[in-house]
């Protein structure tokens, strides 16, 4: 715990609003270790129970995480806004290879489009008329047709992880399980803990969730599966005609179950879709626009059956509202452009090009990545912390596994987003110094 800030409280509920402070105002940062509970209640002059009470509070919002014999932490993006001004996340001279992120040299421009929109805005749009635009839903149920989405009921959403809020908020509780992947995205994970949801993780390998794991998961009584369908951050796995026929199997007709499915790569993927949408009872396909056409078009469609995309579509109305017609305009407008066609697929086969030349790079040196698909390369490594400090010390900022990680082995995520050509055999060398090689194996637990 930060040596600058004291807990303070006699009751539970004081003791979490100071630790939710300390959070607030940036004394207790992202990963913060706080004391043991019989410790600081011993500090505080209260039962053990007491501060128990409060921990799991703070649990069930999704503002702390416990980390076995690590402690009790502060999660690494809790889900409170702080005071502190947003600090840059590297020193000065490092590479940022961490954050996820695609190359924004690559996105298509939005300019000549917004001013081609310009003219159908002369008469302002009020409530009544607002909602999803029907030529929007029309390309949108169009695109996922042709990759084997059934798509006859869809709306849309402020983008991948809005949507997924919503579709668990509208079929579960707090408390309730779900099965996510392991490793698997960190925002979601941050989600499902920000809801008081419970993650079962579920191994994946190269062609995504491993089939027992996700028959574990249900026995263990998951009420929601999320699957990752292509570009599966942090691994790039991507699940294969094989798995998915698995996975069918094993999920077909569970009424119990709601599925989702993420395929926020899109455009960008260069692997074929293969969907499985509509197996179970519930079931939901989400698409964003943000990787392909840029991170600041905060829209995703959301297909599923009539029931669940029915209560995302009311839970929106009598919330958000809608997602903004003049974003969906736009949206539509790049998806008609055949020239930002081409460009979304050249950009895919440059981070194609740079995710291959990275894994073989590492391979020549002793060192077995994983990254199929995506903007991301997946590197088990014996100790997240010495390698990604070592890396640090070289230059170069990657993401510890820990983020991803509920039961995995260790590993850390290369970005190839903001990764040159000319970078890699420099960033290859500081990897293997950094990271003893070992056998090639699997990064599931």
């Amino acid at each position: 715990m930060s040596a600058r800030y004291q807990v303070t409280g006699r009751t539970a509920a004081e003791i979490s609003a100071s630790i939710e402070s300390g959070v607030r105002v940036g004394d207790l940062p992202a990963g913060a270790a706080l004391p043991p509970v019989r410790a600081l209640a011993a500090e505080l002059g209260v039962s053990p129970a007491t501060v128990a009470r409060a921990y799991q509070d703070l649990r069930q919002r999704g503002l702390l995480a416990t980390a076995g014999r690590h402690g009790t932490r502060v999660r690494p993006r809790p889900p409170v806004a702080t005071r502190r001004a947003l600090r840059p996340s590297t020193a000065p001279g490092v590479r940022d290879l961490s954050l996820g992120e695609p190359d924004t040299r690559l996105l298509p421009p939005l300019g000549p489009h917004l001013a081609a929109l310009a003219a159908d805005f002369d008469t302002p749009i009020g409530y009544a008329s607002a909602g999803v635009l029907p030529e929007l839903a029309d390309a949108a149920r169009e695109r996922l047709a042709a990759d084997g989405v059934p798509a006859a009921d869809v709306t849309v959403t402020g983008g991948a992880l809005d949507g997924i809020e919503r579709l668990l908020a509208a079929h579960l509780r707090p408390g309730d399980a779900v099965a996510v992947e392991d490793p698997g995205w960190a925002n979601l994970l941050d989600l499902v803990a920000a809801l008081g949801l419970r993650p079962i993780g579920v191994p994946v390998d190269d062609e995504g969730p491993i089939e027992a794991g996700v028959c574990a998961a249900l026995a263990a009584g998951a009420r929601a599966l999320v699957v990752t369908s292509r570009a599966q951050n942090p691994t790039g796995a991507a699940v294969s005609a094989d798995r998915a026929a698995a996975l069918r199997a094993l999920l077909a007709g569970r009424e119990d179950l709601l599925l989702i499915e993420d395929d926020h790569a899109a455009e960008l993927a260069r692997v074929p879709l293969h969907p499985l949408a509509g197996v179970t009872g519930a079931w939901a396909f989400v698409r964003s626009v943000s990787k392909p056409y840029g991170p600041d078009l905060r829209l995703a469609v959301l297909a599923g059956d009539e029931a669940t995309v029915a209560r995302v579509a009311g839970r929106a109305r009598v919330g958000a509202g809608w997602v903004s017609t003049v974003l969906q305009r736009l949206v539509l407008a790049l998806w008609r452009d055949p020239a930002t066609a081409a460009l979304v697929d050249r950009a895919g086969a440059d981070y194609e090009r740079r995710r291959g030349d990275l894994l073989a790079a590492l391979a020549a040196r002793g060192l077995a990545g994983h990254g199929r698909t995506g903007i991301n390369v997946w590197l088990p490594v014996p100790d997240e912390t010495s390698a990604v400090t070592a890396l640090r010390d070289a230059g170069w900022a990657v993401a510890p596994g820990a983020l991803f990680r509920i039961a995995a082995t260790p590993g850390v995520r290369v970005t190839v987003g903001q990764l040159d050509p000319a970078d890699l055999p420099a960033l290859a060398d500081a990897i293997a110094r950094a990271v003893h090689p070992r056998p090639p194996s699997a990064f599931t637990a």
